[in-house]
């Protein structure tokens, strides 16, 4: 396909991405009752997709610190998704600093920083409402993001970003109709849903368009960056979240990490976007063994 055909295309499916924009967003100041009490025995996330479901510290625990522990763990996740959405606002700024702004193309890449900048203050509000610590990545990861965030280009960056948000997708789509989780957090999640499934179609079309024509060596680089960039998913869980029921934060993060529900459900997580990545050639050679590492494949 020639270059003007690609562009042209790509501005036809951003022309369609604005107009449900216009259409399907939403405003959580006014969409998310946040003065609303927390409703007592009902859980923040489904038990079994916590971190430390089926092993003995879960066991251990009383119905109450299930349900105390749901609250932080998906605090933390929230979190960390907020601090993912201040890195990918800076890597789509960029993105957008070399477009045409006359573009439809440029003009939803605007609008996609403007939805993740109210997405990032709407986890921010959640954690606040919720009462928990401040949860999020270590320092190791922070500090890499810093150049990752300064650097990262191509399709590699896309896929980080479609790991990043369709594990996430996949875990807020299990909870924003189940009665059983707390309305606040349903609330929450449906606007991040709606509103993240035209991110994503964004981010897959510009892969397969980056993809195109990228030589040997530029997919293995490509590969090992998005094998770098998945490991977002490894920090989803900040050990802290532990302490919360009385479990020690290391003692905690080694069952976690040793517990296969746990792993099941990184798997869960990533159903959706692994076989897009491997059919688009960003997934495989050496770097797959860090797929492998962060359980997501």
């Amino acid at each position: 396909m020639a270059r003007t055909e690609r562009i042209r295309d790509r501005d036809t499916t951003a022309a369609r991405l604005l107009g449900s924009s216009v259409r399907n967003s939403y405003d959580p100041d006014l969409d998310v009752d946040w003065a609303a009490p927390l409703v007592d025995g009902k859980f923040f996330m489904p038990p079994e997709r916590m971190s430390l479901y089926g092993t003995a510290l879960w066991d251990g625990l009383s119905p109450e610190q299930r349900i105390e522990l749901s609250k932080h763990e998906i605090a933390s996740i929230m979190s960390v998704g907020l601090w993912f959405e201040i890195v990918l606002i800076q890597m789509l700024t960029r993105y957008a600093y070399n477009l045409d702004p006359r573009t439809a193309h440029a003009q939803y890449a605007l609008t996609e920083i403007g939805d993740e900048t109210r997405h990032s203050i709407m986890f921010a509000r959640t954690a606040e409402r919720l009462g928990v610590p401040r949860y999020g990545v270590p320092k190791a990861i922070h500090s890499v993001a810093k150049v990752y965030a300064a650097t990262a280009g191509g399709p590699s960056m896309f896929a980080s970003v479609l790991v990043a948000e369709e594990t996430t997708d996949r875990l807020q789509r299990s909870m924003m109709d189940d009665e059983d989780i707390q309305p606040l957090i349903r609330a929450v999640n449906k606007i991040h849903v709606v509103e993240e499934a035209r991110h994503v179609r964004f981010a897959r079309e510009e892969v397969s368009r980056l993809m195109d024509g990228l030589s040997a060596a530029g997919r293995r680089w490509h590969r090992a960056s998005a094998a770098v960039g998945a490991g977002v998913v490894d920090a989803l869980v900040d050990p802290r979240v532990y302490r919360s029921v009385g479990i020690n934060a290391s003692e905690g993060r080694r069952a976690a990490l040793a517990n296969p529900h746990f792993h099941a459900t990184r798997r869960w997580m990533a159903e959706k976007i692994v076989p897009f990545l491997r059919e688009e050639g960003l997934i495989g050679g050496r770097s797959e063994a860090l797929w492998r590492r962060f359980r997501l494949i």
